[in-house]
């Protein structure tokens, strides 16, 4: 057999790779696109769902909730939006299990049963985040941010600066625009920073990270979860709080999971004879 022919075959099983990986990546394409053309098809409704929380803030302080176009292409651009969220959520399933599927032929058995249970906890722990996000959060948020509003005469109550002149009103009027993009913000933002439990344990099942390295580390974790919320919450204390609460206690939670890991590994090499209790007194 030439060396050219030794090429060839080790050539093949690449380009069955990449041809699987295609056939994978064009059925996650057309889910999305499906899930996409459906949720544009009810945009309005998903929209005036989304709507909610600052529709309640509003509704609390006595105003109307109405979201103003100030531009000809922002409603369809709104519909574009939401139609890529909610295709996206909808087709994730999808998505999830075409990775899978390609991934799982090259795994032993014992690593399916290994990541199988991170790729489900995965986008539970996603739309845990995100309830969070728009039920608890988004809320406070925008009552924070509306409360700098004042009324002028005949309205509910002069807030502000008392040099203004009292018959001045400086009320709410927003962009439907602005506030998808700032409720998106939120929801994705607490969404991922919900996947730190997910990723930080897989690590460790890895034996990339340890709970005694993750906690020899905790204040430059705290550090950077800080300047996390700073970066990915609007500039008020409050959603900032928050989130660095939130974030530090996946971060614990994290390190326990990951403990536990280590500890189940340590019973499994004990049973079969590989741990040597030796090597913790030296």
């Amino acid at each position: 057999m030439s060396a050219s022919d030794d090429i060839d075959e080790s050539a093949a099983p690449l380009i069955e790779h990449l041809a699987e990986l295609r056939t994978r990546l064009i059925r996650s394409v057309i889910a999305f696109l499906v899930g996409m053309i459906v949720c544009f098809t009810v945009a309005t409704p998903i929209f005036n769902f989304l709507t909610d929380p600052l529709c309640t803030v509003l509704s609390d302080r006595g105003q109307d909730c109405d979201l103003i176009f100030i531009s000809p292409q922002e409603g369809f651009f709104v519909a574009i939006k939401v139609s890529l969220l909610g295709g996206l959520i909808l087709s994730f399933p999808v998505i999830a299990h075409q990775m899978w599927r390609f991934v799982a032929p090259g795994l032993y058995k014992n690593e399916k049963g290994a990541f199988l249970p991170f790729l489900v906890a995965s986008p539970v722990m996603f739309l845990l985040g995100a309830s969070f996000a728009f039920y608890i959060v988004t809320p406070l948020a925008y009552d924070f941010f509306l409360g700098f509003q004042q009324f002028g005469e005949g309205g509910e109550a002069v807030v502000g600066d008392p040099a203004v002149a009292p018959g001045l009103s400086v009320v709410f009027q927003g962009s439907a625009q602005e506030y998808l993009n700032l409720t998106i913000k939120f929801i994705v933002a607490f969404g991922m920073c919900f996947q730190l439990p997910v990723l930080l344990t897989l690590m460790g099942k890895a034996g990339l990270v340890s709970a005694e390295g993750l906690g020899n580390v905790r204040k430059y974790a705290v550090v950077a979860i800080l300047v996390l919320a700073a970066l990915v919450t609007p500039p008020d204390v409050i959603t900032q709080v928050i989130l660095f609460v939130v974030v530090y206690g996946l971060y614990e939670v994290s390190i326990f999971l990951v403990r536990r890991v280590e500890g189940k590994r340590e019973a499994r090499l004990r049973a079969e004879g590989y741990y040597d209790d030796e090597d913790d007194l030296t």
